[in-house]
Formats: structure tokens, C-alpha cells, sequence
């Protein structure tokens, strides 16, 4: 009787076991999928109508335009980045009709500028002029698109509409190109060999490079290496009757066709005027100078520190002799520039350009030597 308790007692105690196994080996599956949770790719969330729909948002006076939102349903909480969009006719099928802010955020509560909502009807209404901008209540329709890090799904929300919303002719604030780049006949119309231009210290406006072109040579300028719908080419508006003649300058379907052979200095003058950029291209003699010691001096521009210029693509700019030792130090000449702001130098073989950098490492050279400069290699020795 007493064995036969025993073996009750056992198998009660067995299964008691098993079934505390099965629960935790349950609990340990569904913590893993709590630790592992799935990527869901929801297409839509919401975004929340603001509580003052119906009030007038005068974009001229006002910071900012509140938006609220939830996060769409990836089956776990993940970092969102929100870009918000605009349309006066809500239709957001056609990349004509609506216009994505540039500002990112990255909570369900944004604060949304008012400048930039401004900037964005001006372009969905193709006004180029202030005073021909409307002084009508506009129905502004908004939704927002969602993106996370590590995937591109993108999910969009619901559309909203501000009934009442007043513009004013808002233009983009433009800054100055970091980059000005040459492209043409010249370069095979590749953006991959383009010609990058020298920016000028202390003068973000300026660029310049010393190019050799051939007659018939044709070319057009850009701040990236791009067809982006951002280059430029012939305009009369950009040029002197000087260049104009000099060059031998004619439109060729907008790009500057140079008609007469040669080396020249081509300098671009960026300066912007309301949402755009306004230029000054000015093909220049190709004088080279010698300044400091070796020179004579510095800033003396005469006859006898400037380079002779060779008659070829691949010919040597030939500096005279240096009549003194001392540092090397070499550059062009532009107005309203000092010299050391359109500095350069001979360094390994190469020509190094300062451009907006410090002071360079410095080179010397003795009095009878000459700098010989290849600007199509970009090479250059003194010997």
C-alpha cells in the first residue's frame, strides 16, 4: 500500500514538472519575440486635424505651424524621421502639385515653419514677382511621410486642410556655392572630368582657373558635378563687350562657344538677387605673376615677374629669373583681390592651390632660377 502511494505521489510530482517546463519554455518563446519583434510596413498613419483648424494662419506673422501625429504601426517603437508636404490642390500624385519641406523631424509634435510652408505656395503658384502675389485666403491641404533608419519603406498619412491660410511671396535663402565647376567640349560633356575652379580667399563670391580652350570649344558652369537643372551657360547679361570680344563669345543652344584659340584666366563672379543667382564670366588675359623676395617685392605687377605663356595646350608658363632668394610664392591678379588670396605654389611636382586654406608650406628658390607651371597637368617644377 505504502509503494503504491509512493508511485501516486511521483507521477503527480512529474507532471507538476512538465507542465512548470512547458510554462517557462512558453514564457522564454514569448519573451523572444519580444526581444525580436517583426518589421510591419504599414502604408498609411494618422495625422491629427489641429485643434484651430478653422483659424486664419497668417504665415508672414507667425513662427511656426503645430502638427501632431501618431507614429505609424512598425510592431515596435522605432525612430521615425518626418518630412512634411504641401499642396494647394491636394493632389499628391503629381510631383507638380505639392512640394516636400526640407526640414526633418523626428517627434509626433512638430513645429513646422511657417517661412518655409511661405517659400513652398510660391512655388506651387509659379509667381515670380511680389507684387503680383495674392492676398486671398488659401486652403492649404498637408500630410506627412514617414521613413525609418535600415529600411526604405515609406508610409504615408492622412491629409489634412487649413482653410484659411495667408501667404507672402517668400523666397529661399540663397548662400554661396562652396564649388563652381567647368564642363563642355573641353571635358567630353562629362561631369566626371570636369574642370574644378579655384574659390578665392576671403571673396566667396569669386572663382577663377586658368583653362585652355579651342576655337570652337563649348562649355557651361555648375556648383555640382551634375546635370541638375542648376547650370549655366550663355547669357549676354553675364559678360563684358570685353570678353564678349576678347573670347570670341557667341550663344551656341546656351552654351559659350569660344571662337579664338588660347589660354585664358576665366573668372565667375556669383552674386544673388532675390531667389536667384546672377553671374559675371570674364575670360581674361592669362598673366601669371611672381611676387615676394624672389620677385622684387610683392604686389608688383609688371613685365618683369610675369609669366610668359605658352602657345599649346600642354605648354610650360615660364616665370624670369629670380633675382633674389627667398620663398616662392606665385599667383594671378583680380580686382579688388590681394595677392595671397589667389595664391599658389609648387609643392612634390604639383600645383597646390591655396584657395581658401591657410598659409601654405613654403618653397624657396634662388636668385637665377625660373618656375616652370603646366596648368593642363596641373604640374610645375623651378630649376
Amino acid at each position: 500500500m505504502t509503494n503504491h502511494l509512493k508511485r501516486k505521489q511521483n507521477e503527480k510530482i512529474n507532471i507538476a514538472l512538465f507542465m512548470l517546463l512547458g510554462f517557462i519554455t512558453f514564457i522564454s518563446c514569448d519573451s523572444d519575440r519580444d526581444s525580436n519583434p517583426t518589421l510591419l510596413y504599414p502604408t498609411s498613419f494618422v495625422l491629427n486635424t489641429p485643434p484651430y483648424v478653422n483659424a486664419v494662419y497668417d504665415l508672414k506673422n507667425t513662427e511656426s505651424v503645430e502638427l501632431t501625429t501618431t507614429q505609424p504601426e512598425y510592431g515596435f517603437t522605432a525612430a521615425t524621421n518626418y518630412a512634411v508636404q504641401v499642396s494647394l490642390s491636394g493632389d499628391f500624385t503629381n510631383e507638380e502639385e505639392f512640394v516636400t519641406l526640407s526640414t526633418i523631424y523626428t517627434t509626433a509634435r512638430m513645429e513646422v515653419n511657417a517661412s518655409e510652408i511661405a517659400t513652398a505656395m510660391v512655388a506651387l503658384l509659379g509667381i515670380e514677382n511680389e507684387e503680383d502675389f495674392p492676398t486671398d485666403e488659401f486652403a492649404l491641404k498637408i500630410r506627412l511621410m514617414a521613413t525609418i533608419s535600415g529600411s526604405d519603406h515609406v508610409a504615408y498619412s492622412n491629409t489634412i486642410e487649413l482653410p484659411r491660410v495667408i501667404g507672402y511671396y517668400a523666397l529661399p535663402e540663397l548662400t554661396m556655392p562652396d564649388n563652381l565647376f567647368i564642363v563642355g567640349s573641353l571635358t567630353d560633356w562629362d561631369w566626371g572630368n570636369s574642370i574644378e575652379m579655384i574659390p578665392t580667399h576671403s571673396h566667396p563670391e569669386i572663382f577663377w582657373r586658368m583653362v585652355y580652350l579651342e576655337a570652337g570649344d563649348e562649355l557651361k558652369f555648375n556648383s555640382a558635378k551634375a546635370w541638375d537643372g542648376d547650370e549655366f551657360g550663355y547669357d549676354e547679361d553675364y559678360f563684358t563687350n570685353k570678353s564678349i570680344t576678347y573670347a570670341g563669345l557667341e550663344d551656341a543652344d546656351g552654351n559659350i562657344q569660344v571662337n579664338n584659340a588660347g589660354w585664358y584666366l576665366v573668372v565667375v563672379t556669383v552674386e544673388t538677387a532675390g531667389s536667384r543667382y546672377i553671374y559675371q564670366i570674364d575670360f581674361m588675359q592669362p598673366n601669371v605673376y611672381s611676387t615676394g623676395d624672389p620677385a622684387g617685392g610683392y604686389d608688383v605687377y609688371e613685365e618683369a615677374n610675369l609669366y610668359s605663356v605658352p602657345a599649346s595646350k600642354d605648354g610650360e608658363f615660364v616665370s624670369p629669373a629670380f633675382i633674389a632668394d627667398g620663398e616662392l610664392r606665385i599667383c594671378v591678379k583680380l580686382d579688388g583681390v590681394e595677392w595671397w588670396q589667389t595664391e599658389f605654389v609648387i609643392l612634390g611636382g604639383e600645383i597646390e592651390y591655396r584657395g581658401t586654406g591657410d598659409d601654405q608650406e613654403r618653397v624657396n628658390v634662388s636668385a637665377g632660377q625660373k618656375a616652370y607651371l603646366n596648368f593642363t597637368q596641373g604640374t610645375g617644377y623651378v630649376k
